[in-house]
């Protein structure tokens, strides 16, 4: 691991707020039905009583109770699944706590939110809202090409988002960014959410590129500073001939070699969490990351 210097002084951490009241309460409605809720349960049960965190995601990603009503109906196996992952969830608490009171030390001027994990409709697995990093409970329970051990993938994606806190960009909908900034954004949170808790969230990416790391960087060179993130970005787990999401990847050895090159690491790290559309060429040839396989000086 990366050593870091602290400049908090005698300042105290503050704890990291995670709550899965939210999952609970889902369950306790879900038994109360019969394992068949309604609409009108979900809404009285789960969402009216629920916290800031599940109203913002039932307006971004869930719908209406509605539909998850429908989602649970149809695919129960997705819920009982989730209910017996929601017995690792003390564990992951205690150790994503342990991971977010690090960020202070890599980042002192890091921003602390609550982390919320919740039951959605099968669709999101972890995401940044107004009101904090949330977590699907039943899609992330489900990834298990992620990482095989339940909790370490929590405890990892909780927090790669729980970075996206810390990054401007993130919370900015940029209209068609190209493929190295937002590679960028999701490399700077997979570097840094490995320095607080000891590995990136999709750490399957980093055991199957071992050997095709030339023509990789390559590809992603070539298609950077376009804008169709298609091939690299938020395309699913892929197959066994091309993963999914390999720009995570990519941007994580982008900005591990960013801060590696720095005299001032902390500096550094700042430094990629801040980047922007207009910074991302500046950050990139500062890093100096070309293809595993290529001397060729980099972009610019």
């Amino acid at each position: 691991m990366l050593p870091m210097t602290s400049h908090a002084g005698a300042q105290s951490t503050p704890r990291a707020e995670v709550d899965f009241d939210d999952a609970t309460r889902f369950f306790q409605v879900l038994d109360a039905a019969g394992g068949r809720p309604g609409a009108d349960a979900l809404q009285r049960g789960y969402l009216d009583p629920g916290s800031r965190a599940l109203g913002d995601f039932t307006g971004m990603r869930i719908g209406s109770m509605e539909r998850l009503a429908q989602a649970v109906a149809g695919k129960p196996a997705l819920f009982d699944r989730a209910r017996a992952c929601a017995a690792a969830l003390p564990e992951i608490r205690h150790r994503v706590v342990d991971a977010l009171g690090k960020l202070d030390v890599v980042l002192p001027t890091a921003r602390h939110a609550p982390v919320t994990v919740l039951v959605g409709r099968g669709n999101t697995g972890g995401v940044t809202t107004p009101a904090g990093v949330v977590i699907g409970l039943e899609t992330l329970c489900s990834a298990d090409w992620m990482q095989p051990d339940v909790t370490d993938r929590f405890v990892h994606l909780i927090a790669h988002e729980f970075v996206h806190v810390q990054q401007q960009g993130a919370a900015v909908e940029v209209p068609e960014p190209t493929l190295l900034y937002q590679t960028l954004l999701e490399g700077g949170a997979e570097y840094v959410g490995e320095l607080i808790s000891g590995q990136v969230a999709n750490a399957h990416l980093q055991a199957w590129a071992v050997g095709r790391e030339c023509t990789l960087e390559k590809e992603f060179l070539a298609d950077s500073e376009g804008t169709d993130l298609s091939r690299w970005l938020y395309n699913g787990p892929g197959d066994d001939v091309r993963r999914g999401d390999l720009g995570y990847w990519v941007g994580y050895r982008i900005a591990r070699a960013y801060v590696l090159r720095a005299p001032d690491r902390n500096r550094a790290i700042a430094e990629l969490l801040d980047v922007r559309p207009e910074t991302a060429m500046k950050l990139f040839d500062a890093s100096g990351w070309t293809p595993a396989c290529s001397q060729a000086p980099g972009m610019g």
